[in-house]
């Protein structure tokens, strides 16, 4: 369980959260919707420990994150993982060298043992194959297009199994029908994963397709909380807005994706 609690932060004259209260349960992929700029990523940057509020607080398992610094705080985050808007790979690394980046430089967060080579060349092939990649081990960053750069960094993740992990606009700029897998791959590694995921979108479309609740920030608070279905019937001319934005309710198509 994460609980944000009176989060408050500025920068310079900019007020970005202002007093945010917010509970994510374990297990369930929560949105967080509003147009750019509005302090989405600074707050998926305050629950991985980033960034320090000016006031408020973050608990994850009972652990508040907004008090822990250097090797206590590492050790707090390190069943999270986050997806960054540009994939944020290593640019000198092949794709295999960055997916194996983290179980060659940490072993296992449960028994400290370091994994062996075989273990990292099994582990980072099958994060591969799950999000599509397979055989492109020695492939380097700059050969990938930006979908595939997004699903190497996706792969990056998964590797490592986090129990938590934050999406930074992850179909942002991708065209509708990569978006559309990167979609399927959240709900896919939620899945693998038993992962409680957090969300940060513009997409409406993304937004009810991987969503379990959706949450609109406003002013630097949640002004709206709910299953899609409760969601969608809340009178906000923002929701509303949003919703005309897409041609098709992606719910029924996720049902048929998942139980066709």
């Amino acid at each position: 369980m994460i609980k944000i609690h009176g989060l408050w932060k500025r920068f310079g004259k900019l007020q970005v959260l202002a007093g945010m209260d917010l509970e994510i349960r374990d297990g369930e992929t929560l949105v967080i919707l509003g147009p750019s700029g509005i302090g989405k990523s600074v707050l998926l940057k305050h629950i991985i420990g980033l960034i320090k509020p000016d006031a408020g607080t973050v608990d994850v398992d009972n652990t508040r994150i907004t008090d822990l610094e250097g090797p206590e705080l590492f050790k707090a985050v390190q069943n999270m993982g986050m997806l960054f808007q540009g994939g944020a790979l290593f640019d000198s690394m092949s794709v295999e060298d960055n997916v194996a980046f983290y179980l060659r430089q940490h072993g296992d967060p449960d028994t400290k043992r370091k994994h062996s080579k075989a273990e990292i060349t099994d582990r980072v092939s099958h994060a591969l194959e799950l999000v599509g990649l397979q055989g492109t081990q020695k492939k380097m960053p700059s050969e990938l297009s930006g979908g595939m750069r997004k699903r190497a960094a996706l792969a990056r993740l998964v590797v490592y199994r986090p129990k938590i992990v934050l999406y930074d606009e992850p179909t942002t700029g991708l065209d509708p029908i990569i978006a559309m897998q990167i979609n399927e791959l959240i709900v896919k590694t939620k899945e693998e994963l038993k992962a409680t995921s957090i969300v940060v979108t513009h997409d409406m479309f993304s937004a009810l397709y991987v969503g379990d609740r959706l949450a609109l920030i406003r002013d630097g608070k949640i002004a709206q909380i709910g299953d899609p279905d409760t969601f969608l019937k809340i009178d906000d001319p923002l929701i509303k807005f949003l919703y005309c934005t897409i041609s098709q309710d992606p719910r029924k198509l996720k049902e048929k994706n998942h139980h066709g």
